[in-house]
């Protein structure tokens, strides 16, 4: 086996549940793909500029899928995305298509896990 095969044997691709805490306490729910490089790379030179906000949206339009694999968004959303939620929103979505909260809730639970003198938090969320 090529090592190419080997490497794409090992992943699942599956569509995913993703899941934002929406600020009135309601969940955003989204489906998607592992992002590939490819994917990562479309959405930098949809973004027309180095700006990570522009990066999400463009990302938000190109993977967000609904439970039926159906595109949650279109091009002539991108404006209303941009004008109508708060940045910190946009961040907590991009931080959810990249899994950087997932690794970072990862690395904290470790750190807790590795130091005797930390206390239990009183307040973890879970999700099932």
């Amino acid at each position: 086996m090529r090592a190419i095969e080997r490497l794409a044997a090992a992943v699942n691709m599956q569509p995913q549940r993703k899941a934002v805490e929406l600020p009135d306490g309601s969940e955003f729910v989204f489906y998607m793909k592992p992002l590939t490089l490819a994917q990562r790379a479309r959405a930098q030179k949809q973004a027309k500029n180095d700006d990570a906000t522009d990066f999400a949206l463009q990302l938000m339009l190109n993977v967000c899928r609904d439970e039926n694999g159906q595109a949650m968004f279109v091009a002539g959303d991108l404006s209303e995305l941009r004008n109508a939620l708060p940045a910190k929103l946009v961040d907590e979505l991009m931080l959810v298509m990249l899994d950087a909260k997932n690794d970072e809730e990862d690395e904290d639970e470790d750190e807790e896990d590795v130091n005797p003198k930390s206390s239990p938090r009183t307040s973890r969320k879970t999700t099932s």
